[in-house]
C-alpha cells in the first residue's frame, strides 16, 4: 500500500491551477481591485479546490503589521503564577477580549525579574504594541519598561508614576463611595486599612478618597497601615489584629484591596467579631473570591470590560501616532453580606 504523503498547498500551486502568476494569486486573494473579477473568481475557485489557507502572518508582515498585541503581566520577583492577584487575571481576560474584538491576536507573557524581562516586541516584529499590567511593587520591571526605546507603543495598568501611559480605576471616587456606604449603614468609626507610601499608587488614591469623604461627613480619618513585603491577605490579617489590639474604637474597615479585606475578615472571625453586626468591611477590586467569603465581601468593582477597552484603545491610539490622555475606569459599589444593608 502506497504511503500517503502530506504537503502544504502554497500560492504557487494555486497559481498553477488557475493559470496565473503567484503575485496575481496574492493580490486577488487580498481583494486588489486591479485584478479583474473573472480572474479573482478563477483564483478563488482554485484556492477552494486545493483547500489553500493563506499565510496571514506573512501577509501582515509584508504590510508592516503583525496583527498581534503583546500583554505582559508583571509579577513580584519569584512569585508563583498561581498566587498572582486574581484581579489581574480578570483584567487580562477583558483586555484579550477587547483586542480580539478589534481583530488582534494576543501574545501573553509573565515577567518578574531581569532574567525574563522582555519588551522589545515591536523591534522583533512579534507585536505591533504592548500592554503592561501588574504590581507597582516590582520597581525593576517598571524601570525596564520605562526605558523602552523612543517610538515604542505601549499602555499600562498598575504604573507607579503618572509619567507612564496609564489607565486606572477611579480610585478616589470608589473609595468615597465605599466610605459613604459604610457611614450610611450606621457605622461611624471607619478605619482605612492600607498605605500612603506603598508603590501601589492606587492605594494612596484610595486612602485620599476615603479621608476626604470622612472629613466631609464630619469624621476623622484613621489609617491602619499594612506591612510591606507580605502577601496581601496576610497584610490584611495583621493589620486587623493590630487594630483590634490597639484599643482604638472601630466599627468598620475600608480595605484598599479585596485581598487585604479578605485577610481582615479572617482575623475578625478568629477573634469572634461579628461581621457585619459588630464591624462592617468593604474592599476594592471586585475579585470573584469576595463573593464566596464568609460573609461575602462588599466591594468596589471597576468595570472590567471598559478597562480592557480603554487599555486597547490607548495602545491603538499610540500606534497611530496620537498622544492619548490618561483614562479612569468607572467603578460601582457591590453590596454583599459584610456590610449592613
Amino acid at each position: 500500500m502506497a504511503e500517503k504523503r502530506s504537503f502544504r498547498v502554497t500560492s504557487f500551486d494555486v497559481a498553477e491551477a488557475a493559470g496565473v502568476s503567484q503575485s496575481t494569486v496574492s493580490r486577488a486573494l487580498a481583494g486588489d481591485t486591479s485584478i479583474s473579477e473573472p480572474t479573482r473568481a478563477r483564483v478563488r475557485e482554485a484556492a477552494e479546490k486545493l483547500n489553500y489557507q493563506a499565510d496571514e502572518n506573512a501577509a501582515r508582515l509584508r504590510r508592516g503589521k503583525t496583527g498581534t498585541l503583546a500583554v505582559v503581566m508583571i509579577c513580584r520577583p519569584g512569585e508563583d503564577r498561581k498566587d498572582l492577584n486574581p484581579f489581574y487575571f480578570s483584567l487580562l481576560g477583558s483586555t484579550c477580549a477587547a483586542a480580539a474584538a478589534r481583530g488582534y491576536e494576543v501574545l501573553v507573557s509573565f515577567q518578574d525579574s531581569a532574567e525574563n524581562f522582555m519588551g522589545h516586541y515591536q523591534e522583533r516584529r512579534k507585536a505591533d504594541g504592548l500592554i503592561v499590567i501588574g504590581t507597582s511593587e516590582n520597581t525593576a520591571a517598571w524601570d525596564y519598561f520605562d526605558a523602552l526605546p523612543p517610538g515604542s507603543h505601549w499602555a499600562c495598568w498598575g504604573a507607579p508614576s503618572d509619567a507612564f501611559p496609564w489607565v486606572r480605576s477611579d480610585n478616589v471616587a470608589g473609595a468615597a463611595l465605599a466610605t459613604r456606604h459604610l457611614l450610611g449603614c450606621g457605622y461611624r468609626a471607619v478605619v482605612c486599612v492600607g498605605s500612603e507610601t506603598s508603590p501601589q499608587r492606587q492605594f494612596k488614591e484610595r486612602y485620599d478618597g476615603y479621608a476626604a469623604k470622612m472629613r466631609e461627613m464630619g469624621h476623622e480619618p484613621v489609617l491602619q497601615p499594612i506591612e510591606r513585603g507580605l502577601p496581601r491577605e496576610e497584610q490584611g490579617r495583621r493589620a486587623a489584629a493590630a487594630l483590634a489590639d490597639s484599643g482604638r474604637p472601630f466599627d468598620a474597615i475600608f480595605a484598599v484591596s479585596d485581598e487585604i479585606a479578605l485577610g481582615a475578615l479572617k482575623e475578625l472571625e478568629r477573634r469572634g467579631t461579628r461581621v457585619p453586626g459588630d464591624v462592617g468591611v468593604v474592599g476594592f477590586d471586585g475579585v470573584r473570591a469576595g463573593g464566596w467569603s464568609s460573609p461575602p465581601l462588599s466591594t468596589i468593582e471597576p468595570d472590567f470590560e471598559v478597562a480592557g477597552n480603554l487599555l486597547v484603545e490607548r495602545l491603538i491610539a499610540a500606534m497611530g501616532g496620537e498622544v492619548a490622555d490618561p483614562r479612569r475606569v468607572p467603578v460601582r459599589l457591590v453590596v454583599r453580606g459584610s456590610t449592613r444593608g
